[in-house]
């Protein structure tokens, strides 16, 4: 396929949308200004933030999309604070997205959002196209002992809502995969891995911040950092581990974590154990930008999570030049190059990951030439992250749809 053709008129419905920052508003952001900096109209249906807030961006490129705002309210806990969601009513948001007539609709979310879009694809003739972001049969421990039945009742009405798509979009092929095999060989929707895209060059040139002075550590202290939400699903307490073992023989290595979440208290208590005392750095939460910033200061990035779609951060730290140390997971060898801009850790058993991830830590913490070889690589070979690259890719997407429909 190809990405010629006249502009297209793309809806865009997120479940949830800055100013909460997430990898799923950090990606929508990214396909409502990468699209319109293409010259395709867009129009971003997004739940309201808050009174008094603004969206702001999360850093992509490309001219301020056009927003039809849906009435929201804040989720309780254990949502985070500013996490929005639309209310499931009539607005005048969704008159708007009527009037705009959308040659394709992009749903972010099966849910609330997700119901909207598919009911605007369905009166406007337009194909519905569905991006999975989250693998979200991980987070079933915040139902509690309703999290088993819950997580059933789930994939089924994921699977009718998958059937009413043109297209679903997975951001990691691993992902894809699962999908098409659940989808069997009578599915209707095509199935793609697009990745979401970055602003490389701008990422590129983005000024580190040093964490040394900050956190009172020497000049010449080996930083490992972490960046993402604190939470029980990402594992960082098995970065914290890790890290222990690794800080027991290698006086001069100091752990940076970059975020914020439900795991955080925790984690500070762990952190404050006599074994870490003084090793560890929490930078609470970040805007996006300050974050990736205090990240490019370190020399390496640790990863633990196993809930990934894409990994969205590993490819952003490869793009600041930090070499990754990750477990194998969904979405990891879409982004590390095992060996080449880091090491990716397989086969550790649940509950037996920390000593392996030490292991491979241990190394580059101990090879300087190698790590940065290793930044050298990551630095070289994320022109495949960019923006410009997927953008490109889902348009296609777009005009394959349109092509099948005609």
């Amino acid at each position: 396929m190809t990405n010629a053709g006249p502009p297209l008129r793309v809806a865009i419905f997120g479940e949830s949308y800055l100013p909460y920052l997430s990898g799923v508003t950090v990606s929508t952001e990214a396909l409502a200004r990468g699209l319109g900096a293409a010259s395709h109209e867009v129009l971003l249906v997004a739940p309201r933030p808050a009174a008094g807030r603004e969206p702001g961006s999360a850093g992509a490129i490309g001219p301020d999309p056009r927003m039809a705002w849906l009435p929201s309210f804040q989720v309780p806990g254990p949502a985070p604070a500013g996490y929005r969601v639309p209310w499931p009513l009539p607005s005048a948001a969704l008159e708007e997205a009527a009037a705009f007539r959308p040659q394709i609709v992009h749903a972010q979310s099966p849910f609330t959002s997700g119901l909207m879009a598919r009911r605007l694809a369905r009166r406007a003739g337009a194909p519905l196209v569905f991006t999975h972001h989250t693998r979200f049969g991980d987070y079933r421990h915040y139902l509690g002992p309703l999290g088993e039945p819950g997580n059933a009742l789930l994939d089924a009405y994921l699977q009718r809502f998958w059937r009413g798509c043109g297209a679903i979009v997975a951001p990691g092929s691993e992902l894809a995969g699962e999908i098409s095999d659940r989808l069997g060989r009578q599915r209707r929707p095509l199935v793609r891995t697009i990745p979401t895209g970055i602003e490389v060059a701008a990422l590129a040139s983005l000024p580190p911040t040093d964490p040394r002075p900050a956190a009172g550590w020497p000049a010449d202290a080996v930083v490992v950092t972490t960046l993402g939400r604190l939470a029980p699903e990402k594992s960082v307490d098995v970065v914290l581990e890790a890290f222990a073992e690794v800080a027991g023989d290698e006086a001069g290595v100091r752990l940076q974590i970059v975020g914020g979440g439900p795991s955080e208290v925790a984690l500070r208590a762990r952190a404050a154990q006599p074994d870490l005392v003084g090793r560890v750095h929490f930078t609470g939460q970040q805007p996006h930008a300050v974050a990736l910033a205090m990240a490019k200061g370190a020399n390496l990035m640790i990863s633990s999570s196993r809930t990934e779609t894409q990994g969205l951060v590993l490819a952003e730290a490869l793009a600041i030049g930090l070499p990754v140390v990750a477990l194998d997971g969904p979405g990891v060898t879409d982004s590390v190059r095992d060996g080449i801009d880091g090491l990716i850790v397989r086969g550790s058993p649940p509950g037996e990951e920390a000593g392996p991830l030490a292991a491979a830590l241990r190394s580059l913490v101990r090879d300087p030439a190698r790590r940065s070889a290793m930044a050298a690589g990551a630095l070289a070979g994320s022109s495949r992250f960019d923006a410009a690259v997927r953008i490109s890719t889902m348009v296609a997407l777009y005009r394959e749809l349109l092509d099948r429909q005609r």
